[in-house]
């Protein structure tokens, strides 16, 4: 193995972003277009899948290691906390919040969640909004699970109880007339784009008369 001095040790938890919480599992050279390359083997138990990341580009990749116990706790708190009214416009609402997802702070994936919680309790999300929101929900309950010591279901509890008070609060029905105002009325089959793709402006209009 090459003696150079890397960021992330032999058995560490880290976060990959979009994919999850990961173990190092292995560290080894290996061989690209004939140039020896450091390698981290990454075992991320959501997805039962093992990856090999080169060590000089997991900045570029986000990687990060798994937040400690007290910030894990000061996000969990964060949920509970007043937030801003986003844009009803779905498609722009999706791409602000694939773009954090993408980031990948666990700051970030904590404000997914809070909005598209919340969001959700007004109006049910578009099937891209709905599964952004379930990524985002596992990767919080993952990575606060790993640095809380606590089950995943344990986890859950908590940022449900965090997130439901306010949403109680906040969160009232649409009356007729905002209904047929908001944009989340647009033909979704119309926008079909994969969870790591950006969205196309262009169809904003597709489906006005």
């Amino acid at each position: 193995m090459s003696k150079l001095k890397t960021a992330y040790a032999l058995n560490q938890k880290i976060v990959y972003p979009s994919q999850g919480v990961g173990k190092i599992v292995d560290i080894k050279e290996k061989a690209f277009k004939e140039q020896m390359l450091l390698y981290y083997v990454i075992y991320l138990e959501a997805s039962d899948m093992t990856v090999m990341i080169p060590v000089e580009r997991c900045d570029e990749l986000g990687i990060r290691s798994i937040v400690d116990a007290k910030k894990a706790q000061e996000t969990l708190d964060s949920l509970g906390d007043d937030f801003e009214p986003i844009t009803n416009d779905w498609k722009l609402r999706y791409q602000m919040n694939l773009d954090l997802l993408k980031k990948g702070s666990v700051d970030d994936i904590a404000t997914i969640v809070r909005c598209l919680y919340h969001r959700s309790k007004i109006k049910e999300l578009p099937i891209l909004e709905r599964k952004l929101y379930d990524s985002a929900k596992k990767l919080l309950e993952d990575e606060i699970s790993f640095a809380l010591e606590k089950t995943a279901k344990e986890v859950e509890s908590l940022i449900h109880t965090k997130l439901e008070p306010l949403g109680m609060q906040q969160a009232k029905p649409l009356s007729a007339s905002q209904k047929d105002d908001d944009d989340d009325d647009e033909d979704e089959d119309v926008f079909d784009v994969n969870d790591d793709e950006d969205v196309d402006d262009d169809d904003d209009d597709e489906d006005e008369d």
